[in-house]
């Protein structure tokens, strides 16, 4: 008899089995759900785990069991998060559930009670930890890795391979993952670099999610019975279409689509509020806002209003009056009044710190969103808005995938707040209900690895085991390990087009003489003629050589052949399948070993450039090893030929800027003159030497620095106000503060790396960490 997993965690329970369990599970007001308990039990019996759940499902719980062991049977536990809003929010969560005492906090540029049993961290904190033999890794018993679907993210994921990795065999995993379509073979790989893994799939969403479309004025279901598009909807579309005379396939003519404070109107009187509305462009968020505001949308009470000015004076006592208006400060604040708010990349992080607490209270209920509110901090909503299932990619316009439609559309519905969850797409005359159909129910959204050694991964790794053992580290990496799986497939058509190939040949088997060469000739023939229309050659040089390999033809003991044509047909088939295989090889061999191969490059390049020797570290490779981001080699090489000696602090920041910075846009970048000039055309030949090594051994180039926030970084570290540097300029204040805060992070790195710029980095560090700066560190 097989038992569910609910009668399973009865039978467990009543026979005591899972005591730990037991006694956390009763500490919810709520029974967990099976998942929760399955991968409970399996941490209790000392497994690592894989959970895959939908958003809001509840994933977390099992984290928190993993920081209930450890507060109960002693030990520590890591919780890791991919950045710094999630990291702070599972702070003072945890610090109310057990107390302050024993909760740490370390995000690179905060840090509290960081030896506590418990703490709480981004990925790259750890990682960092592990390459420098941390004492604060001693005694970890588990770690907890939130939204480990990350280690797909192009920039950042193979921080997260690292460390599971490299971690101490020992620590038991927690590996929280968005659902995805290879679970499973992610829960293979994790058995292999990790040992004994339980993978657990949920795909049951706590709150039911129903997907609607707006079309016009009203409000349509997508789906009928059986999951299958509303006959309703595909009528109305069909009929839009009818209302056009000519070609009428080219010139669809729907419902005029509502404005977007019209969309709210009609949510609000639907009582689908509150939403988040998903925009692609920070822009059209806050133009959304503003078109609230313009209609007189107010979605809050008197009451309301009044806690909502509260929290706006408590989280905002710190900003400098002067630049309340470059911040935007004064229509920010009456559109939160009103219960409506923007929340994309470019606001301050106080803010949208404010945004997530409001909403989380049910204080703001429309949020004009970009999707980076997708990943993972907790605000759901009742209702989520998709205007449009396209979005900008820096290249182009390309369709959302499966995966970011879920991932957006799974905010919707708060667990034991709302019985359902709502998606709502927006109609227009791009869209297409099939298309749409096909992209709400699609659950094929698989997790790929981004994993890629760089040179300070290589560095430390041969720091720590040696090239030999570093290589072999490497070829255990989820990337090597999917690469291998699609090898084994390509090897598999391989051998099924060698026996077919093999066949032919037989057939095409003759006792006049070898056909196989007989129609390479015919074969060769072909080619020419269809290069001739393209060659450069001339046409009776062409013909020449065609007419040689007629004769050679006419001459072949096969062309006497009674059975030529087919035999030849046979032979040419086999000829084909060669070709196949050939290139099938071509693919595994570029598969093959792809990441060591990889390392293998970049150790050329460390040893070229004098970082290593053999497998001895030089001590520019030890600075290299305390150097993170994705122009390491660059800043190493600037601070060996002496490039930041001379600079001012003011110099130094705006120099440092271009080794962070990636403009928005392709205007020329505004430079300071003098020293700061001069040190940027130094480390643009740099560059250009590391680039030339990189190309020559088909190495894909580090990225090239960028000049483009010199002159912003440059005026605020001489002393400037935020109004004087945003004041006519296309930065926004979400922007400049990021950027500032990565040049923190940097100069901090440097100063470990480089102790002979201390004194200016110092200098530097004060003249910059002020301000909204440093309310902004201590606000998110």
């Amino acid at each position: 008899m097989t038992l569910s997993p609910a009668e399973s965690y009865a039978l467990h329970k009543s026979k005591g089995r899972y005591p730990k369990t037991q006694k956390f599970s009763e500490s919810f007001p709520f029974e967990l759900d099976p998942f929760q308990i399955d991968a409970c039990h399996a941490l209790e019996n000392g497994k690592g785990v894989l959970v895959a759940a939908p958003t809001g499902a509840g994933k977390t719980i099992i984290g928190e069991f993993a920081v209930d062991l450890v507060i109960n049977s002693g030990g520590k536990c890591f919780y890791t998060t991919p950045i710094k809003a999630l990291s702070n929010q599972k702070f003072t969560e945890l610090c109310a559930k057990y107390g302050e005492s024993k909760i740490g906090l370390l995000t690179g540029d905060i840090s509290i009670n960081s030896e506590a049993q418990i703490v709480i961290m981004t990925t790259e904190v750890l990682r960092n930890m592990i390459y420098s033999n941390s004492k604060t890794i001693d005694d970890l018993k588990y770690v907890v890795m939130d939204e480990v679907h990350y280690l797909a993210d192009k920039f950042r994921g193979a921080v997260w391979e690292e460390i599971l990795i490299h971690l101490s065999d020992a620590v038991q995993i927690i590996s929280l993952s968005a659902t995805v379509s290879n679970a499973e073979e992610f829960g293979e790989w994790l058995q292999t670099v990790r040992g004994e893994t339980e993978v657990i799939v949920s795909e049951i969403r706590p709150v039911p999610l129903y997907q609607h479309v707006l079309f016009g004025n009203r409000l349509i279901d997508l789906f009928g019975e059986n999951q299958k598009l509303n006959p309703e909807l595909t009528r109305l579309e069909r009929d839009s279409y009818r209302q056009v005379r000519g070609n009428w396939r080219d010139k669809p003519k729907g419902p005029k689509p509502l404005m977007r404070s019209e969309v709210i109107e009609k949510l609000d009187r639907e009582g689908l509020l509150p939403a988040i509305t998903f925009i692609f462009s920070r822009n059209n968020c806050d133009a959304a806002v503003r078109q609230c505001l313009a209609a007189g949308i107010k979605l809050t009470n008197t009451d309301e209003r009044k806690i909502i000015r509260s929290v706006i004076a408590k989280n905002m006592k710190n900003l400098a009056e002067e630049d309340l208006v470059v911040l935007g400060y004064y229509e920010w604040a009456d559109a939160l009044e009103r219960g409506i708010a923007a929340h994309h990349a470019g606001l301050l992080p106080a803010f949208k710190v404010t945004v997530e607490e409001l909403f989380q209270q049910g204080l703001v209920k429309a949020v004009f969103a970009t999707e980076t509110l997708a990943l993972g901090i907790n605000m759901p909503a009742r209702t989520v808005v998709l205007e449009k299932l396209s979005k900008w990619n820096g290249e182009g316009h390309v369709a959302i995938s499966p995966g970011e439609y879920t991932q957006l559309t799974g905010r919707a519905g708060r667990r034991g707040i709302d019985i359902e969850g709502n998606a709502v797409i927006l109609w227009n005359n791009d869209l297409d209900s099939t298309s749409v159909g096909g992209l709400a129910s699609t659950r094929t959204y698989p997790l790929k690895s981004s994993f890629k050694p760089t040179y300070n991964m290589s560095i430390n790794l041969i720091s720590q085991f040696g090239s030999t053992r570093a290589r072999t580290s490497l070829e255990s990496s989820l990337a090597q390990f999917q690469a291998d799986k699609a090898v084994v497939g390509l090897a598999k058509q391989i051998r099924k087009n060698e026996i077919a190939r093999d066949d032919l040949f037989n057939q095409s088997k003759c006792d006049q003489g070898d056909f196989v060469e007989y129609s390479s000739m015919r074969a060769a023939i072909k080619k020419l003629e269809t290069d001739s229309k393209r060659s450069k050659r001339k046409r009776h040089e062409i013909e020449e050589e065609i007419g040689s390999i007629r004769k050679r033809m006419k001459n072949h003991s096969c062309h006497g052949c009674p059975d030529r044509e087919n035999h030849s047909r046979i032979a040419e088939r086999a000829q084909r399948l060669q070709r196949e295989i050939d290139g099938l090889e071509e693919r595994i061999n570029s598969r093959t070993n792809v990441i060591a191969k990889r390392f293998d490059r970049i150790k050329i390049i460390l040893d070229k450039f004098g970082y290593i020797n053999n497998d001895a570290i030089a001590q520019s490779g030890k600075m290299l090893a305390k150097i993170y981001g994705e122009t390491d080699l660059l800043i190493a090489e600037s601070i060996q030929a002496g490039v930041f000696n001379q600079l001012s602090p003011a110099d130094l920041v705006a120099v440092i800027s271009s080794c962070i910075y990636e403009s928005r846009n392709e205007e020329a970048a505004k430079v300071p003159r003098g020293e700061v000039q001069n040190a940027l055309a130094v480390i643009s030949k740099i560059y250009g030497k590391i680039h030339e090594a990189e190309s020559d051994l088909n190495l894909e180039p580090m990225r090239s620095p960028d000049f483009g926030f010199c002159w912003a970084s440059h005026k605020w570290a001489s002393g400037h106000s935020l109004t004087s540097i945003l004041k006519g300029s296309d930065l926004t204040v979400g922007d400049f503060v990021r950027s500032m805060k990565q040049i923190i992070d940097l100069l901090r790195q440097l100063r470990s790396a480089a102790p002979d710029l201390q004194v200016v980095i110092d200098q530097a560090l004060g003249k910059i960490d002020r301000g909204v700066i440093a309310y902004a560190g201590a606000a998110v």
